[in-house]
């Protein structure tokens, strides 16, 4: 005889959350992957096991809690990378956006600061501070032009890159990006800002100034590679502004202008 079991009457199931089913149904057929991978493979190693069962629950925290996928994470990232590289862009990119901003502002390299110190006691000073302008000057007139090798930069964040960063600190996409790229973003700078550089009269007037600082007695050498200090320098500048524009996205509502921003930075 089947024994007859009876459920009472007072308990009501409830209904299941939608993502929660999602995910069981995930995880059942992960479970029956799991299962046959090990009856086909004859793999009955502990260890095997326990590795099989990491990847699952990667899977499956990927794919429920938040309701977002890797590939949407990622995409809002890219995206506010994209809107503070613009934004940045239109901030420093104008006249005076270097040369007047506290931060980004480029000054002198240390040896060229030594140079004035000299140059001042016989009244070339003043040559100097126009060429610490003019290095300003080609920073803002390099920046607009760079634009499109960020975004260049921020389209090559892979799925596996975005995991770990939109949990991370307030500026943890801005400084991975800065890390990955950087280098590549500098050397693809430097023809660029070597332009707005001659663009912008620098070169001459640090040629020139060169040449009357040699005629003061006693004056120690000069040695300047005003194209990587506009470079390094600028690209402090503006990935410090890159990562301020970040931790508004993330702390400020209105600032997600757009689906994927408000999805991804309120989850």
């Amino acid at each position: 005889m089947v024994p007859v079991t009876s459920a009472s009457p007072n308990i009501v199931n409830p209904p299941e959350n939608p993502g929660t089913s999602k995910a069981k149904k995930m995880k059942r057929r992960l479970c029956a992957i799991i299962t046959s991978i090990v009856l086909l493979t004859g793999c009955a190693n502990t260890s095997v096991l326990e590795g099989l069962e990491q990847v699952a629950g990667q899977v499956l925290s990927e794919s429920s809690g938040s309701g977002l996928s890797v590939t949407e994470i990622s995409q809002g990232l890219k995206e506010a990378l994209t809107i503070g590289s613009q934004q940045v862009v239109g901030q420093l990119g104008r006249t005076d956006g270097f040369n007047n901003d506290p931060i980004a502002h480029i000054p002198l390299p240390n040896a060229l600061k030594s140079a004035r110190d000299v140059a001042s006691k016989v009244g070339l000073a003043g040559g100097f501070d126009s060429l610490e302008t003019r290095l300003n000057r080609a920073a803002e007139l390099a920046t607009p032009k760079a634009q499109a090798l960020f975004l260049e930069a921020i389209q090559q964040m892979t799925l596996e890159d975005a995991k770990g960063i939109l949990t991370g600190p307030d500026d943890s996409a801005t400084q991975f990006f800065r890390g990955a790229m950087g280098s590549r973003l500098s050397a693809a700078m430097k023809p660029i800002v070597d332009d707005s550089l001659a663009q912008v009269g620098a070169v001459n007037m640090f040629n020139n100034l060169l040449t009357s600082y040699r005629r003061i007695p006693l004056a120690p050498p000069v040695e300047a590679d005003l194209t990587q200090h506009v470079v390094d320098l600028g690209m402090d500048g503006i990935f410090h502004y890159i990562a301020v524009e970040e931790k508004a996205i993330r702390d400020n509502p209105v600032k997600r202008t757009s689906e994927i921003l408000r999805r991804v930075f309120s989850s």
